[in-house]
C-alpha cells in the first residue's frame, strides 16, 4: 500500500535537510544508486550508509510530492559581470495556503457573514471551535473625569458603610478586561452546511477597575474592581421582521456581579436574563444592531444581602444599539431602568474610531465614552455619577 502523504508542515523539515543534502553532494563523489524500491520504511533499513538513506528519501519524497504540490519556479539572477560566472538558480517554495485544513476562511472573521453571526458563532460557516478565546466586552484603559466621586461608599445593610472617608480624586483610570470562550455547540440545533445554525454555551468574564493613578497622596491606589463571570446560552434564528430587519438570536444567561471586598465594602449579587438580538445590513461594511435583556435578582437571605434594592437602582432590564458606520466608526447606546415608577437606572454613550493609519484594522479604536446613572461600580450601585472616559479600546481580536 502506497505510504500516506505527510501534511505540509511535517514536509518542510524533510524538504530543507535534503535540499542541504543535495548542495554537499554536488561537491562530493556521487553515492551508489539507492534500491529501486522507493518506499520510505526501505529506507530506514539503509542505516549503516547515511549518504545512502538520505538519497533514498530525497527520491521517495520527490515521487510523493510530484502530483501534489506545483512545481518550484526558478528564478535567474544575472551572470556576475566581474567573474563573468553562469547566472546562479534560485529555488522558490510554493505559496503556503494560509486557511484553514478544510479551504475555507477561519469563520468568526469571515466578511461573507453578519457581524452578529461572527460575534456568536451562528452558523457553521462562522464557527472557530470550542475552547478559543474571544473578546466579549471592549477591552479598554482609559483617563475618565467625573463630576463626583464616592468618598465613604454606604449600603443599607448593616455594617455596609465605610468607617470614615478617604480623599479620593475625581480624575483617575478606568481599565476593563472582558473575554469569553465557546464550551460547547450543537446542542439543540446543528447542519452540516456553512449557513445552517448552530446554537452554542458560552463562559464569559469580565474585569472593571477604578485607578487613582493620579492621587499620590493616597499612594496610587485601586478604588474598587469588580468582578463578573457569566454563563450564557445562545439559540440562533433567522426570523424576517419589518423595515429589513433580522432578529437573530435569543439568549439565557447566569451571571454573577462581585467586587471580591471584605466588609464594610462588600457588594455583590445573582441574576439571571433573558436577552433577544436583531440587525440590519446597510452595507459590506456598515449595518445596525439591537439586543435587549431582562433581568430577575436571584434572592438572597437578608443577612447575606450586601446590597439590599441594588435592582432599583441599576435596573431591571436594558436596551442597547449601536450603528457602524463604516469598518473605522461604530456609536452606540445603552439604556437601563429600573421598570418601576420611581425610574432609575443609567445611560451610556460610545463612539469608537480607528487609528487613520490602520482604517481597515477593526480590532483597535480610540473610544470616547459618556456615563451618567446609578451602577457604573458595585461599591457606588446606589449613587448617581457621570463619567467621562477618553481611551483606548480592543473590541476584536
Amino acid at each position: 500500500m502506497a505510504p500516506t502523504l505527510p501534511s505540509l508542515a511535517q514536509r518542510l523539515p524533510l524538504a530543507a535537510g535534503l535540499l542541504l543534502a543535495g548542495l554537499a553532494q554536488a561537491q562530493s563523489p556521487p553515492a551508489a544508486a539507492p534500491p529501486a524500491n522507493k518506499d520510505w520504511q526501505l529506507c530506514q533499513t539503509l542505516r549503516h550508509d547515511p549518504g545512502l538513506q538520505l538519497a533514498c528519501f530525497q527520491q521517495w519524497a520527490e515521487s510523493q510530492l510530484h502530483d501534489q504540490l506545483p512545481p518550484p519556479s526558478v528564478t535567474p539572477v544575472p551572470a556576475n559581470p566581474a567573474t563573468g560566472q553562469p547566472a546562479t538558480q534560485l529555488l522558490l517554495l510554493p505559496t503556503l495556503n494560509t486557511e484553514s485544513p478544510d479551504g475555507k476562511p477561519i469563520g468568526c472573521k469571515n466578511d461573507q457573514y453578519s457581524e452578529l453571526s461572527k460575534f456568536w458563532e451562528l452558523q457553521r460557516g462562522t464557527d472557530c471551535d470550542n475552547f478559543g478565546l474571544r473578546g466579549y466586552r471592549p477591552i479598554s484603559l482609559a483617563v475618565i473625569a467625573s463630576d463626583s466621586v464616592n468618598l465613604q461608599p454606604s449600603s443599607p445593610a448593616v455594617g455596609h458603610t465605610a468607617a470614615a472617608p478617604l480623599a479620593y480624586k475625581r480624575s483617575e483610570n478606568k481599565i476593563q478586561l472582558s473575554i469569553r470562550t465557546k464550551l460547547a455547540k450543537g446542542l439543540l440545533k446543528d447542519g452540516a452546511n456553512d449557513d445552517d445554525d448552530h446554537d452554542s454555551l458560552w463562559f464569559g468574564y469580565t474585569q472593571q477597575s477604578y485607578w487613582q493613578l493620579f492621587n499620590a497622596g493616597l499612594s496610587r491606589p485601586f478604588r474598587t474592581t469588580d468582578h463578573e463571570p457569566e454563563l450564557i446560552y445562545i439559540y440562533p434564528h433567522q426570523i424576517p421582521l419589518a423595515g429589513g430587519w433580522n432578529y437573530r438570536l435569543s439568549g439565557l444567561g447566569l451571571v454573577h456581579q462581585s467586587n471580591g471586598q471584605s466588609l464594610p465594602l462588600s457588594r455583590s449579587w445573582n441574576r439571571v436574563y433573558l436577552m433577544g438580538a436583531a440587525e440590519k445590513t446597510l452595507s459590506q461594511d456598515s449595518s445596525l444592531r439591537l439586543q435587549g435583556r431582562v433581568w430577575h435578582r436571584l434572592r438572597e437571605k437578608i443577612a447575606e444581602d450586601d446590597n439590599p434594592g441594588i435592582q432599583n437602582y441599576v435596573g431591571r432590564a436594558e436596551l442597547s444599539g449601536s450603528w457602524q458606520i463604516s469598518k473605522a466608526h461604530t456609536v452606540g447606546i445603552t439604556v437601563r431602568h429600573s421598570l418601576r415608577s420611581e425610574a432609575r437606572g443609567s445611560t451610556r454613550l460610545d463612539w469608537m474610531m480607528a487609528p487613520t493609519s490602520s482604517p481597515n484594522y477593526t480590532g483597535l479604536r480610540y473610544h470616547i465614552q459618556l456615563f451618567s446613572g446609578y451602577g457604573d461600580s458595585l461599591v457606588d450601585y446606589n449613587r448617581k455619577r457621570t463619567v467621562l472616559s477618553l481611551g483606548l479600546s480592543l473590541v476584536d481580536w
